[in-house]
C-alpha cells in the first residue's frame, strides 16, 4: 500500500466507496486526502460525511461547486472548517504530492 493516498470524489452515489477505501487505507497506514467536487459536493449533506471528516488525514469540497448546487457557502458542513471549503488547488496537491491518486 502506498503511504499516501489522494481521493478526487464527482460522483453523488460513492459516499459509502469513499469511506470503506480510507478506512482500508488508513489501516494500511496511509495518509489519505479526499476532494469532493461537482454534485459530490451534496454528499457534505450525507449524516456520515462528518464520520468521514474524522477518518481521513484531510477533506475538503470545492466550494464554488458547492454553491453551484445550490448550498450557502456560510453553510459549512458538519465535519470540515471555513478553510476546508477550498478552490479546485486541492485536487492539484493530490495529484502533484500524493503517491495513489483514485477518481470517484
Amino acid at each position: 500500500m502506498a503511504k499516501s493516498l489522494g481521493i478526487f470524489v464527482t460522483t453523488t452515489d460513492s459516499l459509502q466507496h469513499v469511506i470503506g477505501i480510507t478506512k482500508a487505507a488508513k489501516a494500511k497506514g496511509s495518509n489519505v486526502k479526499v476532494f469532493f467536487t461537482w454534485k459530490a459536493t451534496t454528499l457534505s449533506k450525507d449524516p456520515e460525511f462528518a464520520g468521514l471528516c474524522d477518518l481521513a488525514d484531510d477533506v475538503s469540497i470545492c466550494v464554488d461547486s458547492y454553491k453551484k448546487q445550490g448550498f450557502d457557502i456560510e453553510d459549512i458542513p458538519e465535519g470540515l472548517t471555513a478553510k476546508k471549503m477550498a478552490t479546485q488547488a486541492q485536487h492539484g496537491i493530490m495529484i502533484e504530492d500524493f503517491d495513489c491518486y483514485l477518481s470517484l
